[in-house]
């Protein structure tokens, strides 16, 4: 019936934690970086040169962020 309460005895403990990364501006800079880089096929060989650094250097930052931020988790989640 509908107008039945349900006691806490009756509900499951919650499942497995969800873990969700932190937020970040790595996306936008990963973005903008590949964003000049292809501009700078059209304009420039230096612009070009810099948005591919760019990307680089944001993809590398984010994998190291990454990779601590899996590191910080329980082992049984890492699998």
């Amino acid at each position: 019936m509908a107008s039945e309460r349900i006691k806490s005895e009756d509900v499951p403990p919650p499942g497995e934690a969800i873990h969700l990364p932190g937020p970040s501006y790595l996306p936008v800079i990963l973005a903008a970086g590949s964003t000049i880089a292809l501009v700078g096929v059209v304009i420039n060989w230096w612009i070009f040169g810099f948005g591919v650094a760019l990307t680089v250097l944001t993809i590398a930052r984010w994998a190291a962020s990454t990779r601590r931020d899996i590191a910080e988790l329980p082992l049984e989640h890492t699998h």
